[in-house]
């Protein structure tokens, strides 16, 4: 008798992000083409905002456009986004079998998730931290959108190390197939003035791929991120900066802003 796969579904559609699958897709669709991107190389890694798509989408969609042409070559996605609602220690992972959004199920590599909750002491079993977390799940829809078939592992990072997020990074390398992807918004709730200081010199940390030197209030995934950065530091990666701006930009006032920034990592 075959086993009815569990499903986490979307927490929230149709606040982040539209929860009808047609205006889900034109409204990615508009982001993604508003300028075009191409490159000889496909990116390792992403750094990307994750707030409600009026506010972050077209920043988030400066790194996911880069990763369109190699639509049939990512097959696997490592995500990674800080716990905004669960208080959590360490990497959690979920154990349900797949991802729901408005465009369909995504699988996990379910295999593999158990196996990192096996062979890492940092990494466990949290489906609370998963249920409503939303720094993942508005991800999974521009992933769905630009890549043809992947398989996810999705970790909420809580009270954890940048050694002890680069472990697991570093492991779960991979070759080209294999995309990570850390969720993270910047600044939070300064004047437009401060909020685009901050962000800048954020940036800068981010871009000498420096983790270790980004404030705590720098970043809402400054853990995941500096994670990232520590790997590729140790890999001698490049990076580039894809797009820098706030919700001030966007869809909101300058009074209390939100920072975005979006990056992609190349192996050198």
């Amino acid at each position: 008798m075959t086993r009815q796969r569990t499903t986490r579904p979307a927490a929230v559609a149709g606040m982040f992000y539209p929860d009808h699958p047609g205006e889900l897709q034109d409204q990615i669709d508009h982001f993604l083409n508003e300028d075009s991107y191409s490159s000889t190389q496909v990116p390792k890694a992403l750094i990307v905002p994750h707030a409600g798509y009026s506010y972050s989408g077209s920043i988030a969609a400066t790194a996911y456009r880069s990763i369109m042409q190699y639509r049939y070559v990512i097959r696997k996605v490592i995500l990674l986004g800080p716990a905004h609602r669960v208080p959590l220690h360490g990497l959690g992972l979920p154990a349900v079998d797949q991802f729901q959004t408005p465009l369909g199920e995504i699988k996990l590599d379910t295999k593999s998730i158990a196996q990192l909750v096996d062979d890492f002491p940092q990494v466990r079993y949290s489906d609370q931290a998963h249920a409503e977390e939303h720094s993942l799940e508005v991800q999974v829809p521009f992933l769905q959108s630009v890549l043809a078939s992947f398989r996810l592992i999705p970790f909420v990072v809580g009270d954890a190390t940048e050694l002890e997020v680069a472990e697991v990074i570093d492991h779960l390398w991979g070759g080209d197939e294999c995309l990570i992807v850390i969720s993270s918004d910047l600044s939070h709730f300064h004047n437009y003035a401060k909020a685009v200081r901050l962000d800048a010199e954020t940036a800068v940390a981010i871009e000498a791929l420096k983790g270790d030197e980004l404030p705590d209030h720098s970043a809402c995934g400054r853990i995941p991120i500096s994670g990232l950065l520590r790997v590729a530091r140790q890999r001698k990666m490049a990076i580039q900066r894809f797009d820098l701006r706030n919700s001030g930009d966007t869809a909101g006032d300058k009074q209390q802003v939100v920072g975005y920034g979006a990056w992609g990592l190349f192996q050198s």
